[in-house]
This record gives structure tokens, C-alpha cells and sequence, in this order.
């Protein structure tokens, strides 16, 4: 059992509690959260001292394990540049939880991820939902399959058609690509349905929970067009979406709104290194929050380490996203949206006990880091 107390609770649902206490039992779960909790003498203590105690953040999407640190060759495990369509990808079978960045991340307050392909595909494959400490995935794994992740815009055009002039050449191709599957992954799954025995396809068994709108299709989609291609397919064919970076999100906002479907942004911090990225800028988590559009803000580690996300959280509240909901971008929004927001991502009694006790308020302090980083109520990180 632990018992952390002195504490500035921030749980991400209902009000913040001064001097409040979390309480954690033997099995990792958080018992309760409150003022005045009591454990029994044999739990471990920790004083927090009236520091800012809140959930573990949580990534909605990045690349860790998958595109290794230091390591950029040899560890390039996130793209399976044989081929535009390869739903049958998995990424568990190319994570490395070995990475240096996993425990930079924990330092940090950063406890899970979702983490996959990236974007040279078409259709790239499935990504995982994980904590980000253990020495074996499986053993990480809070969902999985999460999404299925597939791209539009610059990065599949670039990969294929500009290099080898084998499709997709343009975005047309790229959208022709994605219902093809989509198509044949409907009828594949439906003659299963009846009773029939289609022909064993690796590549459509992937997709049957796409179909069955048990995981979302996760389109990396930045330019406005490309973001609405992305919308009209899902609903061509009836499945769930996530709108993950999202760049053009400001210029399209009541449109978004509209739609309602998750939009994930990021990265947004570095410089703007393609064309589809010139309106890369921190303001738009606030101006589509502030239209209605469920909001969560990501790293798309590596390319900004994914230590880093609170300091872009931050960024995003200085740039007028309000200060409580860049909180709820990094922790209870993206664990809802990615769908494991019955285990992680606020602290409620029946949750996973994933908390950190921050040094300084790592939205309002660039570097703070974390003072205690605890993973299924085990410290695993104490500065």
C-alpha cells in the first residue's frame, strides 16, 4: 500500500484538493483520493510536501520504442517501406522497451503512450496503448490493438511516388488506396459474418476490428484538405476516427466542431520543415478547444522527445489554451480518446495507480521535472 499525503491534488475530474492525500493498494489501483486518508503501518509514505500531485500524462501518439534513440538507422523500426498498404504490421513485434527514452519520459511524468507505425504507408499498421516502464511489452500492454494507423498528405507521396513513381503518386491515389481496403476488409468481414470461409488474408483479418469500429482509424492528416479527405472516408465506410496532428485545425475550426470527431496536435514546437506544416503553431490547441473540438496535445516522439510533453502543454496554455484544459490535453483527453480512460489518465478510486509528484508545475516551469514518478502504485522514479 502507499499513501501519498501534503499534497496539491489535481485529479483531472472534479475539484483540485489542497493538502489532499492518494491512496494506493497492494494491487496498484488507487483506493481513494481525498483529504485526511489514513493507511495501515505497513504502507510506504510519501510527503509531498503541498507539491502538485496529478495523474501520469499520457501520449496520444508518438513513435517510442519503435524509432529508437541514438540509434537512428539500425532502430528505424516504423516504417515497413516495402509496401503502401500494410495493415498486418503490429507494433508490439518492433518495440524496443530497452530505449533510453522510456526512462526520460518517467523522469519526466510521462507514464503511457500510444505508440505505432509512422506515416510512409498508406495504411501503416496497428499501434499499442502501453505503460512505459517493464523490460517486455507484453508485460506493458494496456491496449492493443489501439488504432490502425494510416496517412495522407505529403508522407506517402514522398516515400512511394516521388521515389519510385509506384502508387501513391498523389493524394487521389492515396484515398483510392484507403478505400480499396476499406472495401474489401467490409466484404471480408461481413462473409465471415454469415458463416462463409472467405480465403485467409492476413492483410483484411487486420482490419476486421476497423470495420467492427472497435479501434480507429488514426490518420495522420495535417493540411485542411487532407483532414477532410480523412473525414469523408471514415464515414463512407462507417468507422471511428482520430484527426492526429491536425496542423490546419485552426482554419477549419467550425468545421471540426461540427464533425466532432478527437483531433490530436502536435507536434508543435521545432521549426517547419514541409510544406504542409506552415501553420504549425501553438495556438491551435486553443482556438478548437475553444470551438468544441475534443483536443489533446502530442509530442510525435521522436520528433519532439517525449519527455517533453508537458513543456509542450505549457506552451499551449501561454498561447491561449486554458491553463485547466492543457491539463486535461496531456492526461484524462488523450487516455479517453485513445481508450483506456477506465485505467489511466485521472485520479479516481478503481484507476491505476499512476501518479507524479512534480518538483515544480512542468506547464508554468520549462524543465521542471518530476520529484516521485509512481507506475501501478511502484515508485520507479525518485529525484
Amino acid at each position: 500500500m502507499l499513501l501519498i499525503k501534503n499534497g496539491y491534488i489535481k485529479p483531472m475530474v472534479g475539484e483540485d484538493i489542497e493538502n489532499g492525500c492518494v491512496l494506493i493498494g497492494d494491487d496498484g489501483k488507487i483506493v481513494a483520493v481525498g483529504k485526511d486518508l489514513s493507511a495501515d503501518e505497513n504502507a510506504t509514505v510519501i510527503d509531498a510536501e503541498g507539491r502538485l500531485v496529478t495523474p501520469g500524462c499520457v501520449e496520444a501518439h508518438c513513435h517510442i520504442g519503435v524509432h529508437n534513440t541514438a540509434m537512428r538507422w539500425e532502430g528505424a523500426d516504423y516504417n515497413e517501406t516495402s509496401d503502401p498498404i500494410t495493415p498486418q504490421m503490429r507494433a508490439i513485434d518492433g518495440i524496443n522497451p530497452i530505449d533510453e527514452a522510456f526512462g526520460l519520459a518517467i523522469k519526466n511524468g510521462v507514464t503511457s503512450a500510444c505508440t505505432g507505425p509512422g506515416s510512409a504507408n498508406v495504411v501503416g499498421g496497428t499501434f499499442v496503448a502501453i505503460k512505459l516502464v517493464g523490460k517486455r511489452i507484453d508485460k506493458m500492454i494496456i491496449k492493443e490493438p489501439a488504432a490502425m494507423k494510416c496517412a495522407f498528405g505529403e508522407n506517402p507521396k514522398g516515400v512511394y511516388g516521388q521515389n519510385s513513381r509506384k502508387a501513391p503518386v498523389t493524394r487521389m491515389a492515396t484515398a483510392a488506396m484507403l478505400r480499396d481496403l476499406l472495401f474489401k476488409a467490409k466484404n471480408y468481414c461481413e462473409a465471415k459474418q454469415n458463416g462463409k470461409d472467405p480465403s485467409f488474408d492476413m492483410k483484411l483479418e487486420a482490419m476486421i476490428p476497423v470495420i467492427k469500429k472497435e479501434i480507429p482509424l488514426k490518420a495522420h492528416a495535417h493540411r485542411a484538405d487532407d483532414i477532410f479527405t480523412a473525414i469523408r472516408i471514415a464515414k463512407e465506410f462507417d468507422v471511428l476516427l482520430t484527426l492526429d496532428h491536425c496542423t490546419d485545425g485552426e482554419l477549419i475550426a467550425d468545421e471540426l466542431a461540427e464533425e466532432g470527431y478527437p483531433a490530436f496536435i502536435g507536434p508543435s514546437f521545432g521549426s517547419k520543415t514541409k510544406i504542409e506544416l506552415m501553420h504549425k503553431d501553438f495556438t491551435t490547441p486553443g482556438t478548437l478547444h475553444k470551438a468544441g473540438v475534443p483536443v489533446s496535445i502530442i509530442t510525435d516522439a521522436p520528433v519532439i522527445p517525449l519527455q517533453y510533453l508537458p513543456m509542450c502543454a505549457g506552451y499551449a496554455a501561454n498561447a491561449g489554451l486554458p491553463y485547466e484544459e492543457a491539463w486535461k490535453a496531456i492526461t484524462i483527453n488523450p487516455a479517453t480518446q485513445i481508450g483506456i480512460g477506465d485505467r489511466v489518465g485521472s485520479l479516481e478510486a478503481g484507476k491505476d495507480g499512476d501518479v507524479v509528484i512534480w518538483q515544480d508545475d512542468p506547464l508554468k516551469t520549462v524543465g521542471a521535472s518530476a520529484y516521485v514518478t509512481v507506475v501501478d502504485g511502484k515508485i520507479v522514479y525518485n529525484a
